[in-house]
C-alpha cells in the first residue's frame, strides 16, 4: 500500500482515477488484499453515477461517469496476480464501464475486433470530428496497462486531429487470460494493420505507433520491422528488459512472470532477455521520439539514452530527459504529452 502511494499516485490522478478516491482507497485499507476490492467499490459508484445521468440523457455526462468507473476497476485488477478470479472480475466490469462510454464520449469510439492467430484482440476505435481520413496513431500498451485506461492519453492525439486505435496485446487486457506476453510484437501490431487496411475512414499513408512503459518497448520493436509508421513514440520503455529484470518492483516482476507463461523467476528471466531491440533497433528509420524520467524507479532513464544512441538510422530523434519524472513521468505528465501529440 505503501509503494502504491509512493508510485502510483501521479499515473492514477492522471489517467482519470479522482485524488479523493485515490486518498479515500490509500487511508482505508491496510493490506494488499483489500485493494481490488476497494477500488471496485469505487467502480461500482461511479457506474451507478453514470446509470443516472444516462437515464436523464445526459449522455455526456454518462460517459465521463464510466470512464471514471472503468480506471478505478482497471486500477484495482491492478497487478492484482495473486488472486485470479476476483482479478478477472475487475477487469470484466472496467471493459464493460468503457464499453458504455465509447458511443458516448464528446468524441466517440467503437470497439474493434482484430483477428490474430485464429483468435482476437480488441481495441478501441477514436477519429477526430469532422474529418474525412485522419491519420492514425496505434496505441501499445505496457505490462498492466490496458486500452481502457488511455482516455487522456488518446484525447491529446484527437484534438489535433489524430484518430486513435488502443488494443490490448497478447498477455495484456482483455488477451492477457488466454495468450502470454509476445516479444515478437510486430506480429501483433501487424495484425492491427491488417485490420486497420480495411478501414476506409483513415489515412492509410500517415499512421504512427506510441507505446507505453513495456509498450515503449514494444512500439519501436515493432517500427524495426515495420517500415510504414510516420513516427514513433516510445514513453520509458526497456531497451533490453532482461537488463531490468532482477531491479523490478517486486510485484511488477511477479506479474511479468504471470502473464508471460513463465514456469519461475529464471524462467522469466530468460523470457525478459528476449525482450530487447538491440539485434534490431539499426532497422528503425522513421522519426522517433522518447520520453525518460531521471526519477524512474521501474525502467531505469539510461535504458531511453541506449534507446536513442543506437537508432542510428532514425531519419530524426528526440529524447525528452524529464529531470524530476518517474515511471512514465506520469508526475508531470503536462511536460510531454502535449508536446508529443504536437510532434
Amino acid at each position: 500500500i505503501s509503494s502504491a502511494k509512493t508510485h502510483w499516485q501521479g499515473r492514477m490522478i492522471s489517467n482519470g482515477v479522482p485524488l479523493s478516491d485515490f486518498n479515500d482507497i490509500i487511508n482505508s485499507i491496510s493490506i494488499w488484499d483489500e485493494w481490488c476490492s476497494a477500488w471496485s467499490e469505487k467502480g461500482e459508484m461511479h457506474f451507478q453515477l453514470g446509470e443516472e445521468a444516462l437515464n436523464l440523457n445526459n449522455n455526456l455526462t454518462a460517459s465521463q461517469h464510466f470512464i471514471t468507473s472503468a480506471v478505478c476497476f482497471h486500477f484495482g485488477k491492478y497487478l492484482f496476480i495473486h488472486k485470479p478470479k476476483e482479478m478477472k472480475n475487475a477487469h470484466l466490469k472496467c471493459v464493460n464501464s468503457y464499453q458504455k462510454a465509447l458511443p458516448l464520449m464528446g468524441i466517440s469510439g467503437e470497439r474493434v475486433e482484430i483477428p490474430y492467430k485464429g483468435k482476437s484482440l480488441f481495441g478501441n476505435f477514436r477519429k477526430p470530428k469532422n474529418t474525412d481520413k485522419p491519420p492514425l496513431v496505434i496505441m501499445a500498451m505496457g505490462l498492466d496497462s490496458t486500452k481502457e485506461e488511455m482516455y487522456y492519453n488518446e484525447n491529446v492525439f484527437l484534438e489535433r486531429g489524430l484518430a486513435t486505435l488502443a488494443f490490448d496485446g497478447p498477455g495484456q487486457g482483455e488477451a492477457e487470460f488466454d495468450m502470454k506476453i509476445e516479444p515478437n510484437y510486430e506480429e501483433p501490431v501487424q495484425a492491427v494493420l491488417n485490420y486497420v487496411d480495411t478501414r476506409n475512414d483513415i489515412n492509410l499513408n500517415k499512421i504512427g505507433i506510441w507505446g507505453v512503459s513495456l509498450g515503449g518497448y514494444y512500439a519501436p520493436r515493432a517500427a524495426c520491422f515495420i517500415d510504414r509508421f510516420k513516427g514513433c513514440i516510445s514513453l520509458s520503455g526497456p531497451y533490453n528488459f532482461g537488463e531490468c529484470y532482477d531491479f523490478l518492483p517486486e510485484l511488477t516482476r511477479e506479474t511479468f512472470i504471470f502473464r508471460s507463461g513463465a514456469l519461475n523467476s529464471e524462467d522469466g528471466r530468460k523470457i525478459a532477455h528476449l525482450m530487447s531491440v538491440d539485434n534490431d533497433i539499426k532497422k528503425l528509420k522513421c522519426p522517433l521520439y522518447i520520453v525518460s524520467g531521471a526519477l524512474d524507479k521501474v525502467i531505469p532513464h539510461e535504458q531511453s539514452n541506449k534507446l536513442y544512441e543506437n537508432a542510428v538510422n532514425s531519419i530524426s530523434k528526440k529524447h525528452q530527459h524529464i529531470p524530476d519524472g518517474g515511471h512514465v513521468v506520469n508526475n508531470r505528465s503536462y511536460k510531454y504529452r502535449m508536446k508529443t501529440a504536437d510532434w
